[in-house]
């Protein structure tokens, strides 16, 4: 006998119900410190063998490995090392932290920060019917060679844009960060009251700021809406630091972002493998 309750809420679709999204993986940055007295206090067999688990936890290549995995040192106080891991299952990705801290240097990490998103494609990334209009907005001449040559560039190139941002790869760049922010919910400042095409002009705006610096930074921005404290998570990557520096300084002035944008806390990194971060942090 069914009982009443239960015939109010029908079973969803079983093509409805998983842990992964329809689109895109689930990405997490975490970030811990060592705490050298727990380390120091170690058996030296047994922080051999807590040596050993960190690095197995941290190989991207290792068995069972999420599909994205890097790791960062990171400088200043804010902590040693950063972990970033990408997937479609989360609990591929959860399973990393949860493998640092039941591992034998578990009692000598401490957490410092963590932030959880999703990849997605944003609603700002036109269309090609979008950007043709675009173009004819900003002066191109409809069936013109130029006009023409720019709407086919771009759609033979926007499945792959798209694929990228909802399944990324990693570039092989050195140098990293990430922050989270928030659009303003402000009276007078509130992004979410504006109409979608005064969004979309402004992003498009922050977008060109954005491709001055392709081929020295790449981006992965997250969404988190419904899922951490921010909305979104900025990842960033340059092929030297003061590229980092430059990009965030330009990108400031964009309207998009000098009035309807907050900013938490920022995190730099310099990509490492575990080895790495082990040697850098003195503890080899």
């Amino acid at each position: 006998m069914t009982h009443p309750a239960a015939a109010s809420h029908p079973s969803p679709p079983a093509e409805d119900v998983s842990l992964e999204p329809s689109k895109g993986w689930h990405v997490t940055h975490s970030f811990y410190s060592f705490d050298r007295g727990v380390l120091a206090a170690m058996d030296p067999a047994a922080r051999a063998e807590g040596f050993a688990a960190f690095v197995a936890a941290l190989d991207p290549a290792g068995p069972g490995a999420p599909r994205r995995l890097q790791g960062w040192i990171v400088p200043g106080h804010k902590a040693d090392f950063g972990v970033m891991v990408m997937d479609p299952s989360p609990l591929a990705v959860e399973q990393v932290h949860q493998r640092l801290l039941a591992g034998p240097l578990g009692p000598a990490l401490v957490p410092t920060y963590s932030f959880v998103g999703l990849t997605e494609v944003s609603e700002y990334v036109p269309t090609v019917e979008q950007y043709a209009e675009r173009l004819l907005e900003e002066g191109e001449v409809a069936d013109s060679p130029s006009y023409k040559a720019k709407v086919q560039g771009y759609a033979s190139r926007e499945e792959a844009m798209r694929r990228a941002r909802i399944e990324p790869d990693l570039p092989p760049w050195p140098n990293a960060c990430f922050y989270p922010m928030n659009k303003k919910r402000k009276v007078g400042e509130n992004w979410f009251t504006l109409p979608w095409a005064e969004r979309s002009r402004l992003m498009a705006e922050h977008g060109r700021s954005g491709m001055a610096f392709g081929g020295r930074v790449t981006q992965l921005i997250t969404v988190s809406v419904g899922l951490d404290d921010w909305e979104w998570g900025v990842t960033l990557w340059a092929r030297r630091p003061d590229f980092l520096k430059d990009i965030v300084y330009k990108m400031r002035f964009d309207e998009a972002s000098a009035r309807y944008a907050e900013f938490g806390p920022f995190y730099v990194g310099y990509v490492a493998t575990a080895e790495q971060i082990l040697a850098h942090c003195r503890l080899r």
